[in-house]
């Protein structure tokens, strides 16, 4: 349907056609754009007449510029010439002031002071270093168009795109090739991380070792040729202590294997230390005695594959052995061990056996009597085939001034007393461990015949009482001890775990006895486990008039009447003390530690391990 409508009285020269006919206007149905455009006052008709206008002016402009290119074609070619010059180098002008302008602001940012700092070049470096970081920051992005930096081709600019060595963005195919050039030439190390995961546990574990502070010279030299065992020819003339840490540090981390053992075994080597064997073989030992012929003392542990022939070939040999230590070979036959006894115990001054099995026994122990008389150690310990009967044997070497014994079958009370009154004149150390059958009987032995100990160790012993401790260090004859060690001398009963009515083990007045006797000069002091020592005699050992000058390592582990004034009172009458272990101590909380001491085992949220700082 179409509206018609006449306008009969308005504008008359508008609104009538020229031959005097009205006009009509006919008008269909409105878009929802032209009733939008209608609701906002915007004319559809103006919108026309604006771009017809823009038309025009755009039209106007095209044949201007038309006429001045055909104003400069008739110009002389000379003074074509000079415009066009003029043009280009007042543009190459503006532009080089724009890039100086550029690069002072880059030589005054952080970005170009830091990299300066770094460098530490001269002053023509500052604008070559400046005009990098300008390049570097208005390089292309990628998908525009640029020219190689080598070759000078036109290339698209990729997020893979490489840059140049002199600046610039590579093509694909010169980025290939300095790619392959790059590769040739060593990687920079990562940096090391300062802190981390296992920083904290390696300090402590340097602190426990006694390793405090910044590491010596000679401690750095060892680490680094650790680190570099591949290039090592020879250790050279080194003091016997550094090739002993050396030999440590190698076995610490598995370092020492057939490659590396040449480094310790030379032609004029005497002591040679071994402290971890597992990964060398029979033909290694064997090459041992093949190149050092003056060995005199030889210490391998986990020697697993010294076996007989190894034996047979060291028989072999005119070596002359002082001491011989040999731990894990458990391979090695009775008959090899009775053979080297007889031919080169004339001359062993110290024999250490350990974890033997059932090989070394009896037997052998009758052959050292026979064939060792200038003998002065003697240590059999993880042995399965001795007896009380060889422990009894043991006394009638008159020479031993150290005995150490761990035995699996049980060592009666009877052969430990005979075998100290036999050997106790002159016994410098005895170290007993495992032994719980022993009882007072070897105390009152130990009284009476020693009369040089330095040293003593009984472990484990479930018979011995406290009265028995006491009678030991009450008018002992014996200087005081440095080093003294009763762990788990205690009370054992499984229905009655506390109840301790006949006084077994290291109790109250035995503990007060030994401080008594040898606290002025005590070195090291374990009583770990001797869970029956009282609080009382805790606090009368370590009272303000206590002073033990020499006390620099204490265990006192599971002693549950340990409490935070008891260590207070250590503290103070022990100036030495270094450590002190208190796992177990449950009424440790809060105690004070003063610096430079090492308290482990505390039980609460800061670790194990608390190095004092007041």
């Amino acid at each position: 349907m179409y509206a018609v409508s006449t306008q009969q009285n308005t504008n008359q020269n508008q609104g009538q056609r020229p031959n005097g006919r009205p006009v009509r206007n006919i008008t269909g149905p409105q878009s929802a754009l032209t009733d939008f455009l209608a609701s906002h006052n915007i004319s559809a008709r103006q919108i026309r007449d604006d771009a017809d206008q823009r038309r025009q002016q755009a039209a106007a402009a095209a044949r201007q510029n038309n006429q001045e290119l055909e104003d400069v074609a008739v110009t002389p070619s000379n003074a074509r010439g000079r415009s066009t010059r003029t043009t280009q180098e007042e543009v190459s002008s503006k532009k080089k002031a724009e890039e100086a302008k550029a690069i002072e602001k880059v030589k005054k940012s952080k970005a170009f002071k830091k990299r300066k700092k770094a460098s530490a070049g001269s002053d023509d470096d500052d604008d070559e270093m400046a005009r990098a970081l300008y390049d570097s920051n208005h390089a292309p992005l990628p998908g525009q168009m640029e020219n190689c930096a080598k070759c000078q081709k036109r290339f698209t600019v990729t997020p893979y795109s490489l840059a140049g060595p002199d600046g610039g963005l590579l093509c694909a195919p010169c980025g290939r090739e300095y790619a392959k050039e790059r590769q040739g030439q060593p990687k920079k190390k990562p940096r090391k991380q300062v802190g981390g995961v296992g920083s904290r546990r390696a300090l402590q574990s340097r602190i426990l070792d006694g390793d405090v502070g910044t590491k010596s010279l000679a401690t750095l030299c060892v680490q680094t040729l650790a680190k570099n065992v591949d290039m090592a020819d020879s250790l050279g003339d080194l003091p016997d202590h550094l090739i002993d840490k050396i030999a440590r540090l190698f076995s610490k981390r598995r370092l020492l294997k057939s490659e590396t053992l040449p480094l310790f075994a030379q032609p004029t080597t005497e002591t040679l230390h071994i402290y971890d064997g597992a990964r060398l073989g029979e033909q290694d030992f064997i090459s041992i005695f093949q190149i050092a012929p003056n060995l005199r003392r030889f210490k391998v542990r986990c020697a697993i594959q010294f076996k007989d022939d190894v034996m047979t070939y060291l028989l072999s040999r005119d070596t002359s052995l002082e001491s011989f230590y040999l731990h894990g070979a458990n391979l090695l036959s009775d008959e090899k061990w009775q053979e080297f006894l007889a031919q080169k115990g004339r001359d062993l001054r110290g024999l250490q056996v350990y974890y033997t099995d059932k090989h070394f026994g009896d037997e052998s122990i009758h052959q050292v009597v026979k064939q060792c008389p200038r003998l002065l150690r003697l240590k059999v310990e993880n042995n399965q085939a001795v007896t009380s009967k060889g422990v009894e044997t043991i006394g009638n070497i008159s020479s031993l001034e150290h005995i150490g014994l761990q035995l699996q079958n049980p060592i009666s009370s009877t052969a430990a007393s005979k075998l100290v009154s036999k050997a106790g004149p002159a016994l410098k150390t005895l170290s007993l461990k495992v032994v719980p059958d022993v009882d007072d009987f070897l105390l009152q032995a130990i009284h009476q015949h020693c009369r040089s100990l330095s040293k003593l160790r009984i472990t484990d012993s479930e018979k011995m009482t406290d009265q028995g401790f006491t009678d030991l260090f009450t008018g002992w004859k014996n200087p005081p001890l440095h080093f003294l060690d009763l762990q788990k001398c205690r009370h054992i009963d499984s229905t009655r775990p506390r109840a301790n009515d006949d006084h077994i083990g290291l109790c109250g007045e035995g503990f007060k006895a030994l401080m008594a006797h040898s606290g002025t000069k005590l070195e090291y002091l374990n009583v770990h486990a001797c869970r029956h020592i009282s609080r009382e005699a805790f606090e009368a050992a370590f009272d303000e008039k206590a002073h033990y000058p020499e006390l620099r390592e204490l265990e006192i582990s599971f002693c549950e009447e340990v409490t935070d004034f008891i260590l207070g009172c250590i503290f103070r009458a022990c100036p030495k003390i270094k450590e002190i272990n208190v796992f177990g101590c449950m009424k440790v909380k809060n105690v004070r530690v003063p610096r430079g001491v090492i308290l482990v085992g505390v039980p609460n949220a800061q670790g194990m391990v608390t190095e004092g700082m007041d």
